[in-house]
Formats: C-alpha cells, sequence, structure tokens
C-alpha cells in the first residue's frame, strides 16, 4: 500500500524527511513495535531506482533473516506526472499563484508490503514466558490490533445463573468493542487461548459475583486482576478501549 504525496519542487527534500520521521514514528507508536528491532537505512546512490533522487528504507530485525526492508520511503521527484503526461497527452501540472507559473509537482511515496506488515507485528507481538513451572505463550499485541478486546467466561458452565449473566455483560459490551464469549473449558486453559490470540482483558463471573454484582478483570500482559461492580464494566471498558 502507497501514498502519493504531492509537493512544491524545492520542498522535496524536507517533505522526505518529514515522512521519514512520521512512518517511524506510526511503527513505534501506533503499531507498537518495538523500537530495538526498527531501523532507517539511506540507500546509496548505487541501490536508488532510476526514478528516485533519494530513498530511505525502514528494516525490522527478522528472528530468522535478520534486518529486511518492510517499507520504503521515495522522492520520486516529477518522474511520475510527466511520464503520465508524455504517455496522455495531458498537462498534469498546477498553476502557482504566488509565482505565476505552471509546476509539475514533486512525488514522495511511502510505500509498504502489507503482507510483511502483518507478519513483523505478529512476530514483534509474540512472547513465551515460564508461568508457575508451565510456558505460557502470549501474543501482545496493541488493544487496537487484537481481534478481541474483551473475553468472558462464566467459572461454571452448569450454573445457569453464572452463564446467564456473563452473556448479559457480552451483549452490553459488543456496541463498544468486540467481545468474545467462552465457557468450553477451564479458567486457566481459557485464559492461555486468549493469550495465543492477544485478547487485551478477561472478564470471569464467578460464585461471588451471585452476591456481591461484582466481576474479575484480568490484564493480559500483568496477569493481574482486578474486581469492579458489574454496573461499572461498560464505562471501565469504554475508558481502557478504542472502540471497535
Amino acid at each position: 500500500m502507497e501514498i502519493e504525496f504531492f509537493v512544491q519542487p524545492g520542498a522535496d527534500e524536507e517533505w522526505h524527511r518529514h515522512w521519514i520521521a512520521e512512518r517511524f514514528r506510526w511503527y513505534t507508536e501506533v503499531l507498537g513495535l518495538r523500537p530495538e528491532n526498527l531501523r532507517t537505512r539511506e540507500l546509496p546512490q548505487s541501490e536508488l531506482a532510476h526514478y528516485s533522487k533519494a530513498t530511505t528504507e525502514i528494516e525490522y530485525h527478522f528472528p530468522s533473516k535478520g534486518w529486511a526492508e518492510i517499507e520504503g520511503i521515495a522522492n520520486r521527484t516529477d518522474y511520475d506526472l510527466r511520464q503520465h503526461s508524455r504517455e496522455s497527452g495531458k498537462e498534469l501540472t498546477y498553476f502557482d499563484e504566488e509565482n505565476n507559473e505552471h509546476v509539475t509537482p514533486f512525488v514522495i511515496e511511502p510505500s509498504v508490503g502489507v503482507d510483511r506488515l502483518v507478519l513483523v507485528c505478529l512476530i514483534d507481538a509474540y512472547h513465551e514466558e515460564e508461568v508457575r513451572g508451565e510456558k505460557r505463550v502470549v501474543l501482545k499485541l496493541r488493544p487496537e490490533l487484537a481481534p478481541y478486546k474483551v473475553a468472558i467466561f462464566p467459572l461454571l458452565r452448569n450454573r445457569p445463573e453464572l452463564v446467564a449473566l456473563a452473556k448479559g455483560i457480552a451483549n452490553s459490551l459488543r456496541p463498544q468493542v468486540t467481545v468474545w464469549y467462552d465457557d468450553t473449558a477451564s479458567i486457566g486453559r481459557l485464559y492461555r487461548r486468549q493469550d495465543e490470540i492477544g485478547t487485551p482483558y478477561c472478564i470471569t463471573v464467578d460464585v461471588d459475583t451471585l452476591d456481591d454484582n461484582a466481576v474479575t478483570i484480568r490484564d493480559r500482559d500483568s496477569m493481574e486482576q482486578i474486581r469492579i461492580p458489574i454496573a461499572q464494566v461498560v464505562d471501565w471498558f469504554r475508558a481502557k478501549l478504542p472502540r471497535g
């Protein structure tokens, strides 16, 4: 996927630097990739494409093959529009009123491979830990990227009242976030399933819920648990998670 960003000739180098910084920030601050696994590399003249005035690659350190490109940000000058104009016979310029002249814009082009990007997000989020003598696999995705934001379990699936409460909470959350309901295994196994697919939070409805109208919320990364009233659950997640 690509961006064709049109700029004034003469301002192209400044905008090229801007897009290099902005794309690197997107990987670290938006996707949450670890900065130590990323670097930029300015291509030497011998590696530049014929249309490129300058190209900088963003590289990721893959466990299997080391540093490899995931994105290129190229200063393509006016090559693209000149070629289109030549082949189409149409002028692709704009009139610069300030300088009273027709100008062919330069193009700054960030270009990233989508399949590589998905792979990088999965690799960077994948962790193996030892918890109480057992291996825990956890996908530490940014909540924005997690397929499900919340998973909800009744502690005992043979207690209809717990199942009904859990399903009710799930339904109340679905207008806000993506929710997964599960009652097909023990609570420990259910937690592990959600850890492996990157679900940030799990809610457990247990026997005590029938008395205190509260549920347990577990954090994926720290595995810490808190207990809050059912009446506060929707607002708690609305404040914690992006909508979706």
